[in-house]
């Protein structure tokens, strides 16, 4: 990780490798957001909303890899 990255990349990154809960709110082309959730009950604790094209390939690498292991 650079100190340049993204800081969304670096929070979505940070929940995801905690094992953390997070959904796909919106996603176009162009820009994604994401809601990150309490472990519990699933109540949002931020949402990410970024147009940079590493954020937009991180979600949806994660979100494949979520699909596989049919989390």
């Amino acid at each position: 990780m650079t100190t340049s990255e993204n800081p969304q990349i670096r929070a979505l990154r940070r929940w995801d490798e905690h094992g953390a809960p997070w959904r796909v709110l919106e996603r176009t082309a162009t820009r994604v957001t994401v809601s990150l959730e309490t472990c519990d009950d699933g109540t949002e604790v931020d949402r990410l909303t970024s147009s940079d094209p590493e954020f937009l390939a991180l979600v949806a690498r994660l979100s494949r890899a979520k699909e596989e292991n049919g989390s």
